[in-house]
């Protein structure tokens, strides 16, 4: 997989290495912001690396409940490049073209995890009527423990930088279907989602969603929004993206990693062909409360 344009800066530094130094030429992840317009109307900025910016804004239009479906978007376009070269800004029109800028961007604050309380957050997500992932959807354990090995063989930026997340989307039989890498965990999984939406694939009812780094609140949000019953991430999940997770019946399982993953929520979808003594081992982490300490 090759990098996207832009998405890498290289850079002079000075290298310490047990007592003798050196200079050369290093690689970086690129980070620009990326305005989303909506009708003309500024919606959101948001720092990403440059490369499949349409994806993104169509994926963060869907997962922040301001669309359904790709029919509701009548025009999604780069706008034209500054004197640098650079765009970054995408303009998306809508096929509904009453809508209230003003009410648009309260109802994208109020989907945000940013800045208001635990409790609020999950009402916020209840309201906006996302529906449980698909029951029947059940994966082999052993399918899981080798996603993480193809999610970092395709990763092309992390192999130049070493500081990019990634996102990838997996079949029911392990074979990958994208991946998409960006400085922000929340943007690559929204660029995969966009790539999904804009290529007629949703809903993503029978796939699995892979995340470098941890699984947050906003990564269980956006996989509700997609209908994926599986996400996985090879660090933490944190407690509110628990709570949400078994709230909703998605599978959230973290540090997947070589053969050991620990499953937070929905456990039912990937255990279901666990040795008999170890089912009896099983609690229902679905009944397991989350206390802070």
């Amino acid at each position: 997989m090759r990098a996207p344009p832009r998405s890498v800066e290289l850079t002079q530094v000075t290298e310490w290495d047990d007592g003798n130094f050196r200079s050369l030429q290093d690689s970086l992840a690129a980070e620009e912001p990326l305005e989303i317009r909506v009708g003309g109307v500024p919606l959101t900025v948001t720092m990403r690396t440059p490369g499949h910016d349409l994806e993104l804004a169509a994926g963060f239009l869907l997962t922040e409940g301001i669309v359904e479906s790709a029919g509701q978007i009548a025009g999604l376009s780069q706008a034209p490049a500054n004197g640098n070269g650079r765009s970054n800004s995408v303009e998306v029109e809508l096929k509904d073209s009453s809508f209230d800028s003003q009410d648009l961007t309260r109802n994208f604050f109020a989907a945000s995890s940013c800045g208001i309380c635990g409790k609020a957050s999950i009402d916020a997500v209840r309201r906006r009527g996302l529906l449980q992932p698909n029951r029947d959807f059940r994966v082999d354990p052993e399918l899981l423990c080798g996603l993480p090995e193809t999610l970092r063989s395709e990763q092309a930026v992390f192999d130049r930088t070493g500081g990019l997340h990634a996102a990838a989307l997996f079949d029911g039989n392990g074979n990958l279907m994208v991946i998409r890498e960006d400085i922000g965990r929340h943007n690559a999984v929204d660029k995969v989602v966009g790539w999904a939406l804009l290529g007629g694939h949703l809903p993503l009812d029978r796939h699995i969603l892979l995340v470098s780094g941890r699984g947050g609140f906003e990564i269980v949000q956006k996989a509700l929004a997609a209908g994926i019953p599986i996400l996985a991430s090879v660090s933490a999940p944190s407690g509110l993206a628990v709570k949400l997770a078994r709230e909703l019946g998605l599978t959230l399982i973290g540090f997947l990693r070589g053969r050991r993953f620990v499953v937070y929520a929905g456990e039912f979808r990937c255990l279901a062909q666990a040795r008999p003594e170890a089912q009896s081992a099983i609690r229902p982490l679905t009944d397991l409360p989350v206390t802070r300490i």
